[in-house]
């Protein structure tokens, strides 16, 4: 028999979770109330690592990498570049220095493969990195970077191509686990898919259920092209708080996080002038050379009480796929992959069950790379 599922949301996890379902045998119909890419996907920064001190997000991201690195091998409209992934703290910030230790042997113990690393070894490996005042750094390699909107749009194009059907501008709303309501008609399904993002809180919320997940904003900028860019591992500065990495512009710096909950239908999409200002300085005070900022804007994360996403089913046959703190792109492979066998039977991912909530919890936000 036949499982016809909805996926609502055309960004990366939605368009990798509808791609997977029909390869596997179902019918698909994916629902965008835009267009492809034109939400939180769309915005993103594109960084892409395993590093991470967790069995289940070191597992998922190198699962990310490989289908990154096999979709960009076949085909021309999908580019992923391999680059380290350099993080550090300044050698005054003792708790944050030992963090990173810390964090390099968890990383250890979980299979990534990443080292700390000498200020010495990072200025040789990278000249136009400045390294003046770094006390502790540790360097990742299975990583890269990728424009994200283009990895939308390729597993778009693999998504139809496997015979999803893509219904773009057409907004939904959820009646039940298996009504969906467009504003031509009314569809059934078996299973619904919610990998509406920051939205989700507000997709459920017309349903009488609660989720507890919480939008933010975050900002980032880019920079002219620069010559000197092309020897920049993608860097996270952990005092200063924020994080750049090469794009084929210039270079990409972001974070500018926002630690209160913002509408996602009604928030400044421009970056604030304050945000430019100080992160240019930042970023010009770790490289080599003097960026000139070309464009700025604002995105959405969304946070959790633990600040691990809610991913799985939240009732008999709805699904959801949020709240990844920042993380969610470059987790968007696997993420959509388990995803999409967790509504074909398999088992789902335990520690993102979103039926550990009540779903009314309160919660501070926190920043997601802290």
């Amino acid at each position: 028999m036949t499982l016809h599922v909805a996926v609502v949301g055309g960004g990366a996890v939605g368009v990798t979770a509808a791609h997977d379902l029909a390869r596997d045998g179902a019918d698909v119909t994916l629902f965008e109330r835009d267009e492809l890419a034109s939400g939180s996907s769309g915005r993103a920064a594109g960084v892409c690592y395993s590093a991470f001190p967790h069995a289940v997000d070191a597992e998922n991201g190198r699962r990310s990498l490989d289908r990154f690195r096999a979709l960009s091998e076949s085909r021309d409209d999908f580019e992923f570049t391999g680059c380290p992934y350099v993080w550090f703290a300044h050698e005054d910030d003792t708790e944050r220095c030992d963090g990173v230790r810390k964090q390099v042997a968890q990383m250890n113990a979980v299979g990534a493969d990443v080292s700390v690393v000498s200020p010495d070894a990072l200025r040789t490996a990278f000249p136009a990195l400045e390294t003046a005042g770094i006390g502790v750094a540790a360097r990742c390699d299975d990583a890269g970077y990728t424009e994200p909107a283009t990895y939308v749009r390729a597993m778009g194009a693999k998504a139809r191509e496997a015979g999803v059907r893509i219904e773009e501008d057409t907004p939904v709303r959820l009646r039940e686990s298996g009504t969906i309501l467009t504003p031509a008609a009314t569809h059934e399904f078996d299973a619904v898919v919610l990998a509406t993002g920051v939205q989700t809180k507000q997709v459920l919320a017309e349903s009488g259920i609660q989720l507890p997940m919480k939008p933010y904003r975050v900002q980032a900028l880019t920079t002219e092209q620069t010559q000197a860019s092309d020897g920049i591992p993608m860097t996270y500065d952990a005092t200063e708080g924020f994080y750049f990495r090469p794009r084929k512009g210039g270079l990409l710096v972001g974070d500018g996080t926002e630690l209160f909950e913002s509408d996602p239908d009604d928030y400044p999409k421009d970056a604030d002038d304050s945000f430019v200002e100080t992160n240019r300085s930042r970023v010009e005070n770790r490289v080599t050379f003097e960026p000139t900022v070309s464009r700025a804007w604002a995105g959405m994360c969304g946070a959790t009480p633990d600040c691990d996403p809610l991913v799985g089913e939240l009732r008999d046959g709805l699904y959801v796929a949020c709240g990844f703190q920042g993380h969610g792109f470059m987790r968007a492979p696997a993420i959509g992959e388990r995803l999409a066998e967790h509504v074909l039977g398999g088992e789902g991912i335990q520690e993102f069950d979103p039926r550990r909530f009540r779903g009314d919890e309160e919660f501070e936000i926190v920043e997601g790379l802290s």
